[in-house]
């Protein structure tokens, strides 16, 4: 059978990439970067993934550089292409451009890997090394301005791309990797996946057996296709589905999602109210004691805390129900962007964390390795979830549901201890103003950080906010210059437009803020009306988010939208388009109305993933 190579670099998108080789009808399979040549000689072709690394000494990942001499067709993606480059005599600079985001990219399409492609592109960047001069026997078949984005030698059949044809936001991906694979490796044959839900529930009998199962359901369609895969493979009297409310549901939403679950035909079904608990409770992570969440500002620190104390519920349930710890397995919703974002080893070897995601803390990780753990989806992205729950018969409502994270409200929310601020540089300040100076706008910089994802690592870096027009800003040049303010302040991963303020004389100041009822009581009341009010967008996520900064009052919320597939790479909802702006300003009144007493600013996420994620925390 023909097969495509993956080599890994520890890139955010690797698995994204196998996953479109196999939806091109090409089996592939991933190794790690340094995996023997001789081990890859039954394989027709290469890719070599991106990755967080650089090529100076003490970055550079060890290869078979005789990976290069054994006549295979390879395209090298990002890091890939560097280290090919570097391989060939080429130059690799950090002082050239870093991009983060969606770029427009000028091709030579008259070479086989752009056929039929149109001479502008739009792709997504993400890097901080570039290539500054081509290797020996390569030219030069794409540039990002003055910088080089695509390299080729077409004898060969290599190519290198600095961009990621893999991922949505660069728009004619698929056709790149298919030229690739069909009309440069000249692979001939199509693979058909094996039935993905057949498979699951194979592997389901043949771990579980007759063994009990409890299985984690939050209500929302990862869970829901684990449970409803369950309930096909097993005996019914053998699944647990427990539902915890932790305290950071969305409004009412723990009664509707017991509602929708008994309609899986689970019989056993358990609700925990378990607020109390994920408040105040005190973990042991790696021997270090960490929480309670109502006194911790760190994000990764809440992570952590509320992914141990949802196994350790689990875990009293099955004690409480008198089931054999030993012989009792676990199921959860795990996808592959989960594991891959929480740099869990067993996916790569080299990956970056950028977010310890619940569903794989070190408790999880542990019961992994004592094989009680079910992931039925942890091999498929997003959108292929939503295409099994479709198979499955499972309710529109449940398919399509809008992702809401295990931690739910509690990552929502911007703890921020002012005893921690870091003085923001004057010479951000400047390049700020200088970048802002011709459009009109205005910008602030606020020691308010945020998670992002910049050059398959993650940042945590301070808050932009712009303002001007509120709700009438024009949107292209606006995103236009937040793009260029992640690509040239390095402290800055994410940028905001206030929506109900202009004009602004006074400072913006940040507040102490912690988990508590008050905080945690109003978001959930403002993530109500920004749901309601967007819901007809055109989006694949919306919700709110609480900052402790404004003037004289001591809060703000942030709308975020998002347009994506596959939740690794992402735009947010552009104004004017998937989202109307009628929408926004009803949204934006009604905030002012109820709470105009304490939100001192409305703020419209204006940030791509990368460099930003989905979430801000």
């Amino acid at each position: 059978m023909e097969k495509l190579a993956i080599l890994d670099c520890g890139g955010q998108y690797t698995k994204v990439i196998d996953r479109r080789v196999r939806e091109l009808g090409v089996k592939s399979d991933i190794f790690p970067i340094n995996v023997k040549a001789e081990d890859l000689k039954d394989y027709q072709a290469v890719i070599l993934s991106g990755g967080p690394n650089n090529i100076g000494e003490e970055q550079r990942l060890g290869f078979d550089k005789t990976i290069f001499e054994l006549g295979k067709p390879v395209l090298g993606i990002c890091y890939g292409m560097q280290l090919m480059s570097d391989h060939f005599g080429g130059v690799v600079d950090s002082n050239i451009v870093k991009e983060y985001g969606q770029n427009e990219v000028k091709i030579n399409n008259k070479v086989p890997i752009f056929d039929g492609l149109g001479e502008t592109q739009q792709v997504l960047m993400s890097h901080g090394d570039t290539v500054k001069i081509a290797p020996n026997g390569f030219e030069v078949i794409g540039k990002s301005g003055d910088a080089i984005a695509a390299i080729g030698n077409i004898q060969d059949k290599m190519y290198g791309f600095q961009f990621h044809p893999e991922v949505d936001l660069t728009e004619e991906g698929m056709k790149m990797l298919e030229n690739f694979i069909r009309k440069v490796a000249n692979y001939k044959e199509v693979y058909a996946l094996d039935d993905r839900i057949q498979t699951s529930i194979k592997m389901i009998r043949e771990k579980v057996k007759d063994n009990k199962i409890i299985v984690l359901v939050s209500g929302g369609v990862d869970s829901a296709v684990t449970a409803a895969l369950l309930v096909k493979a097993l005996n019914p009297d053998n699944i647990y589905a427990i539902h915890i409310d932790s305290g950071f549901m969305r409004k009412n939403e723990s009664d509707v999602i017991c509602e929708n679950l008994k309609e899986l035909g689970l019989k056993n079904l358990i609700r925990e109210n378990a607020k109390d608990y994920f408040f105040n409770t005190v973990v042991e992570v790696e021997g270090k004691k960490i929480g309670p969440l109502v006194d911790t500002v760190d994000p990764e620190t809440k992570r952590q805390i509320i992914g141990e104390i949802f196994i350790k519920i689990a875990n009293n349930v099955i004690e409480r129900l008198g089931l054999d710890p030993k012989n009792t397995f676990i199921a959860q919703g795990t996808l592959r962007p989960d594991l891959i974002e929480s740099g869990n080893p067993d996916i790569s070897g080299f990956a970056h964390k950028i977010k310890t995601h619940h569903n794989d803390v070190a408790i999880v990780r542990e019961a992994r390795k004592k094989g009680l753990i079910v992931e039925t989806n942890s091999d498929w992205h997003k959108d292929e979830v939503r295409k099994v729950a479709r198979k499955l018969g499972l309710e529109e409502s449940i398919a399509s549901r809008q992702p809401f994270p295990g931690p739910g409200l509690a990552i929502r929310l911007l703890c921020h201890d002012k005893k921690e601020e870091v003085e923001i540089e004057a010479e951000d300040v400047q390049k700020l103003n200088e970048i802002l100076k011709t459009s009109g706008e205005r910008g602030y910089i606020v020691p308010i950080k945020s998670v992002g994802v910049q050059g398959d690592a993650r940042s945590y870096r301070n808050l932009c906010l712009m303002e001007g027009n509120n709700i009438d800003f024009d949107w292209k040049p606006v995103t236009a210059k937040a793009k260029e303010i992640t690509d040239s302040i390095n402290t800055i991963n994410r940028v905001g437009y206030i929506l109900n303020k202009k004009e602004i004389l006074e400072t913006i100041n940040c507040y102490d803020m912690r988990i508590c009822d008050e905080s945690v009581d109003l978001l959930r009341e403002l993530d109500k009306i920004v749901t309601t009010g967007l819901e007809e967008a055109k989006v694949n996520q919306t919700f709110a988010v609480l900052l402790p900064i404004g003037i004289t009052k001591k809060y703000s919320v942030a709308i975020r939208t998002f347009v994506t597939n596959d939740f690794m790479t992402g735009r947010p909802g552009e104004i004017g388009k998937e989202v109307s702006k009628e929408m926004i300003k009803n949204v934006v009144d009604e905030i002012n109305n109820k709470f105009g007493d304490k939100i001192e600013f409305v703020i419209y996420d204006v940030t791509s993933k990368p460099p930003a994620t989905c979430e801000w925390q």
